[in-house]
């Protein structure tokens, strides 16, 4: 409902880049509202506290890149095309948002333990997508029936993860996109496509 408010998206958008050149700790609430060009009494009628609007700004971002994602892999026939639309999907969507990715990368992984616990449960539709793709792949004969799903998963998310990770940390020197076909090679090699 509050999302679809422009102001909450302008705080939203204000809060991705102060976080991600200031740092979560050093990203004081008033910066953010001097960013999204609000009040600061503003940011308090959409978020209860920073830390209210960081798990917003995930929420909000995860739940459209997902939404892209399952837009785009319904056209595709198999787990492998459906897996290379996710991995392109999230290089694409990151490489295009500096900011969002180091604060995806770097400045989510520096909150406190409850915090990383509230971003786990927005984080979970998105590892909802690639247990669907891990179980089609299984069903439909292209990974091995026996594959462990929890550890599929975990391999899938990581191998993503730690590619843009390392890519934010080289300074975005290279193209994020570019690595998707190889990211797809190595991923379906571990869950033992059929050839």
């Amino acid at each position: 409902m509050k999302s679809n408010r422009p102001k909450y998206n302008q705080i939203i958008d204000a809060a991705v880049i102060v976080i991600a050149q200031n740092g979560y700790y050093q990203a004081q609430v008033s910066k953010i509202a001097k960013q999204a060009g609000v009040a600061d009494g503003t940011i308090y009628l959409y978020f209860k506290n920073k830390e209210d609007i960081l798990i917003s700004l995930f929420h909000e971002k995860m739940g459209y890149f997902v939404e892209q994602i399952e837009e785009e892999i319904k056209g595709k026939s198999t787990a492998s095309e459906k897996l290379h639309v996710l991995i392109q999907k999230h290089f694409k969507n990151l490489s295009e948002d500096v900011n969002l990715a180091i604060v995806t990368q770097l400045e989510l992984r520096q909150s406190n333990k409850e915090l990383r616990l509230r971003i786990n449960d927005v984080l979970r539709g998105y590892l909802n997508l690639i247990d669907q793709i891990i179980i089609e792949g299984k069903e439909n004969g292209e990974f091995l029936p026996d594959l462990n799903n929890l550890l599929a998963r975990q391999m899938i998310f990581g191998t993503i993860d730690e590619t843009v990770t390392t890519w934010v940390m080289n300074e975005q020197k290279y193209s994020l996109p570019d690595l998707a076909p190889d990211v797809h090679r190595l991923l379906i090699g571990g869950c033992g496509l059929n050839s």
